[in-house]
């Protein structure tokens, strides 16, 4: 009954938003309702679920989310991305300009969250787009491919930080390997797939963006902040985190305590932190060092935050929906279905994973919940590569993102696509990250 309710609320959501065009924020919460209930939920706690998941998705990305749009536009306004996408255009050329977002997103994803790299990074690509006068969903799927490979595969994301915990794995070696299995995955998904989903839906491929993220002005290329200047205040969040992830991984292996510059880089290293520091550091590079009024800089800043309140509320409606399944008991459900089994635990910890991600919507959530169900599994198999097995986990958790996944519409609405297209482009695609992931991790693990 669970999935098939799951299925219901799908189909609702889809008949609520395509066939009445009702606002997707009204529909999501609308099915929330309904879902709860049936997913039997007591009345009295139906609304606390909901507001917790609208809460705690918004509590989680909120912050960063908004000052991330701040740090974006400051450095689309000053025309920071437009040399940016300018000098990528110059080294990597027309042709290959897909490589290039997908190398850039790459790097600057491995220390942001999801939400953050789309946020920073569809300015550049939007200024790339309107210079070659082509989609911003052509250059925005290698985009969204990079973050969500790094977002599953890579340590300092949460999921697979806290997974390898649970799996008492290696996080340094949960780095190497996610890199090795994450190359081959981006390529296939980021710039094979993408020509093959071109047949399949076009006319995502006539998609300018969202006027949310776009970038309005031009520029002359004399009057903008240099390349070096432009690509280290957008980096400058990936710098501090990568010191606090770093610190984090070689403190145990050096056996050294906690002292005032440990404390220190930590806290600079936290995502909130991090980016509070970067908007202040492009208030200056961006703003102040080229004598803008600081007027100017602050209405940068708010109109990049008005711009992005709805998408706000979407993302948040789809954190309630996911509430409400995790709420509803979804889990214990698929918990039952493999009770007993003898299945290998990587191919397993894929399923479980995969199969709480589509049920459940969150890639974080289907990666915390999984480890409960693998675990007993690997006590039977001690000489199983941990390391694998988090991998493997972390990919199950990137399947088929759809429409109980803030993340899903994040880059819908951000790409400017309708629903149709953003199932036809990113719930395959994460498919494909999913499924390549298992199968480089199968074949890596043959190696070790």
């Amino acid at each position: 009954m669970p999935l098939l309710i799951i299925a219901f609320g799908v189909v609702l959501l889809l008949i609520l938003i395509m066939g009445f065009k009702l606002n997707t924020f009204v529909s999501l919460i609308i099915v929330s309702f309904i879902v709860a209930l049936l997913l039997g939920i007591p009345v009295k706690d139906v609304v606390h679920s909901i507001e917790n998941g609208l809460g705690g998705t918004l509590g989680h990305i909120g912050l960063i989310f908004g000052l991330g749009a701040m740090l974006g536009r400051l450095i689309a306004d000053a025309g920071g991305a437009n040399r940016i996408a300018t000098t990528l255009i110059d080294k990597f050329g027309e042709k290959r300009i897909q490589w290039a977002v997908l190398f850039a997103s790459f790097i600057v994803g491995i220390a942001l969250f999801l939400e953050v790299t789309i946020v920073l990074l569809v300015p550049i690509i939007f200024s790339i787009a309107k210079e070659l006068k082509v989609s911003i969903v052509k250059l925005g799927l290698p985009m969204v491919t990079a973050a969500l490979a790094a977002h599953a595969f890579l340590p300092p994301h949460p999921g697979p930080i806290a997974v390898a915990a649970e799996y008492h794995a290696n996080v340094g070696l949960v780095l190497i390997y996610g890199i090795i299995v994450a190359i081959p995955t981006v390529i296939i998904a980021g710039i094979l797939y993408p020509k093959l989903a071109q047949k399949i839906v076009p006319s995502a491929f006539t998609r300018e963006g969202s006027s949310s993220f776009g970038i309005q002005k031009t520029f002359k290329l004399e009057e903008t902040p240099g390349f070096g200047i432009s690509v280290f205040t957008a980096l400058f969040p990936v710098i501090l985190m990568a010191l606090g992830a770093a610190v984090d991984m070689v403190q145990p292996a050096l056996g050294f305590k906690d002292n005032w510059f440990v404390i220190f880089i930590r806290f600079i290293g936290t995502s909130s932190t991090a980016m509070l520091l970067s908007v202040l550091l492009a208030i200056y590079t961006m703003g102040i060092r080229r004598k803008t009024p600081i007027k100017d800089l602050m209405d940068s800043c708010s109109s990049a935050v008005n711009a992005l309140g709805m998408l706000l509320l979407i993302i948040g409606g789809g954190g309630a929906l996911k509430q409400v399944l995790v709420d509803g008991g979804v889990g214990d459900y698929v918990a039952k279905i493999f009770e007993g089994t003898s299945m290998s635990p990587i191919l397993f910890a894929w399923i479980v994973a995969a199969l709480l991600r589509v049920c459940l919507g969150s890639g974080t959530v289907a990666t915390l919940t999984t480890p409960g169900l693998v675990i007993p599994l690997m006590a039977t198999m001690p000489d199983v590569n941990l390391e694998l097995v988090t991998l493997a986990t972390g990919a199950g958790s990137a399947i088929a993102s759809h429409v109980n996944d803030a993340g899903f519409w994040m880059v819908k609405e951000s790409l400017g696509m309708s629903l149709k297209e953003a199932f036809g482009t990113y719930t395959i695609l994460s498919t494909v990250v999913a499924v390549s992931g298992l199968v480089f991790t199968l074949i890596l693990g043959a190696f070790l």
